[in-house]
């Protein structure tokens, strides 16, 4: 079953220099090990391929059902020498939430 990671999680972004820092936070206890198992720093890095032009790094924060991605070298340089229109990296949550993972357990989303 397909499903976008909005539906099993909210999310928060931010900058740190030319990294871009997302947050993935599960909405229920029980979607954090979906979003574990399906959410790598490989699949975030090949999601924003042609954004991230550095390597992804994940961080597990079981305690906050939640994982963080660090995306180096995404940010043209950082807010402050950056032309991009979001150089802080405000919308790379937005964009990770749409990104759908093939999952194969059963899931209540309601």
């Amino acid at each position: 079953m397909k499903i976008q990671l909005l539906q099993l999680c909210h999310a928060r972004s931010g900058d740190k220099g030319d990294t871009g820092n997302v947050g993935l936070i599960a909405l229920k206890p029980e979607f954090f090990p979906l979003i574990k198992k399906y959410v790598t720093a490989e699949r975030v890095k090949k999601y924003f391929e042609g954004i991230c032009l550095g390597k992804v790094e994940r961080y597990e924060l079981p305690n906050l059902n939640a994982l963080n991605f660090l995306l180096h070298n995404s940010l043209g340089g950082g807010g402050t020498v950056s032309l991009k229109n979001d150089a802080q990296g405000k919308t790379l949550s937005s964009a990770l939430l749409r990104m759908e993972i093939e999952v194969q357990e059963k899931i209540n989303i309601e």
